[in-house]
């Protein structure tokens, strides 16, 4: 697949899934990869906040690129994710991204001991200095510090290959709108992708978002909320978003536990399992309401795993 394609539409990000002794499953990564573009997403994204990044090692974060790159076969673009603590290891994930043959990069501020704008401007320069592959900034309320619009659209003006932005601080849809104000060079801002989930889905689109990433426990509904607004048929759109928000509002309360356990009920992975103890696990009253949410999505959500 050409590297100078532009990146549009539903961009999953993949989830690492684990055995129950908390090891990568591969079998069942592999099967991730196929379910999600069999189920009509766009494009892949891999390892990031729904990927568990944070609770993989570096040795880890390499092997689960390549083998989604790998599985994908260039089926739809995989971007991989290259946050560093430090511009030295977000180099040195670039490096290991390119050579795996991804179709770009992404990347948020160093989570921990973020540093000043002028910092954090090196840090991104350094990575579009490292490849010429397309560089997509995440601007996260979730993980680490928030920048400006203003500071987003002077990295997409000044560093080479940094032409996107992940926008998913507070209030999104507002930044959206003023990275496209503010952008001096539009030609260099081949697009703004939604996050959170696809929550704000239809106000973005309206924005001009070029796609969404959201977790990849259901990449019909969303693949299909962005072909029926799309298309013109808003209506369809909007009843679409409508019956997704249920299961996004869970995703909201549990996020890592629901991509799994939702995935695990449709056979594409065999373990639920989270790297994180501090979650709390479904309870019996969590389960009941997912059945419900899921009854509700039952025509939709239709793609099945080898273990189902």
């Amino acid at each position: 697949m050409s590297q100078k394609k532009r990146f549009k539409g539903v961009y999953v990000i993949v989830i690492t899934p684990f055995d129950d002794d908390g090891d990568i499953d591969e079998e069942s990564l592999r099967s991730v990869v196929d379910f999600c573009i069999q189920a009509g997403a766009h494009g892949l994204v891999t390892p990031a906040n729904a990927s568990e990044f944070f609770a993989l090692s570096d040795t880890e974060r390499h092997r689960v690129g390549r083998m989604v790159v790998q599985q994908a076969a260039g089926r739809v673009p995989v971007i991989l994710s290259v946050n560093g603590g430090s511009r030295e290891v977000a180099v040195d994930f670039t490096r290991h991204a390119h050579d795996a043959g991804a179709s770009g990069l992404m990347a948020m501020p160093p989570p921990i001991k973020t540093p000043r704008p002028d910092g954090v401007f090196r840090y991104f320069e350094a990575i579009s200095d490292t490849s010429d592959l397309p560089i997509i900034v995440q601007n996260s309320v979730f993980v680490g510090k928030t920048m400006s619009p203003e500071f987003l659209a002077r990295m997409v003006d000044e560093l080479e290959h940094v032409h996107y932005v992940k926008e998913e601080s507070e209030p999104c849809t507002h930044v959206v709108t003023r990275i496209f104000e503010q952008v001096a060079r539009p030609e260099e801002l081949h697009g703004v992708f939604g996050g959170q989930a696809g929550r704000h889905m239809l106000n973005e689109m309206a924005r001009g978002i070029c796609g969404t990433m959201p977790a990849c426990e259901a990449p019909e509904l969303h693949a299909a909320i962005w072909k029926a607004y799309h298309e013109g048929d808003l209506e369809s759109a909007r009843e679409l978003h409508n019956r997704a928000l249920p299961l996004l509002n869970m995703e909201s309360l549990y996020p890592l536990q629901l991509y799994k356990e939702v995935l695990r009920r449709r056979g594409v992975i065999r373990s639920a399992k989270v790297r994180n103890e501090f979650l709390s696990p479904f309870d019996e009253f969590d389960h009941r309401e997912l059945d419900a949410i899921l009854d509700k999505l039952a025509d939709i959500l239709v793609t099945r795993g080898p273990f189902a």
